[in-house]
């Protein structure tokens, strides 16, 4: 067992793991954190993206151990103060850019990565920022139209983007 200490959602951590756990199982089994959701176990679907330090990332294929002295977090994470939906989540639902529901959490964290170092992206930007996570059940559209839309709300512009169908 290896003793990480970590801080997950603004909340200090320290656990002993075994070294070969992976990130996925440690927050979904040690922490109880379930938004993620282990779906391919190859880094091909997304549905597990968490932010390891800011940064988007598959935990299905990080080691817990990697994220010692790290900060992760998970659309768990993303709530604002009083509970209620971010603003990234909000925009997927009114935007209708949840289908099922599986890819959303890592759709969200992946768009949340992308808004932060891309503010304002156009919606090429947006298909490009979300290439590895995929859906089954929608076309993208209203995805790519939820990360346009939240784009707008954080930069406290009025206009709507367009997407192309």
């Amino acid at each position: 067992m290896t003793e990480i200490k970590l801080t997950v959602n603004g909340v200090a951590r320290s656990d002993e793991v075994e070294p070969r756990l992976l990130l996925i199982h440690y927050l979904r089994e040690t922490l109880g954190l379930r938004a993620a959701n282990v779906g391919c176990d190859t880094t091909s679907c997304g549905a597990c993206t968490v932010l390891l330090d800011g940064d988007s990332v598959k935990s299905c294929t990080v080691l817990a151990v990697q994220a010692n002295d790290r900060s992760v977090t998970t659309a768990e994470g993303v709530v604002e103060a009083d509970g209620s939906l971010g603003v990234v989540q909000t925009a997927f639902r009114e935007n209708h850019g949840l289908q099922c529901g599986f890819c959303t959490p890592g759709m969200v964290m992946a768009a949340t990565s992308l808004l932060a170092e891309n503010p304002r992206p156009t919606e090429q930007e947006v298909r490009e920022g979300l290439e590895g996570n995929f859906c089954r059940c929608t076309g993208y559209h209203n995805i790519v139209r939820s990360v346009l839309a939240a784009a707008d709300k954080l930069s406290g512009s009025s206009s709507a983007s367009e997407v192309n169908a």
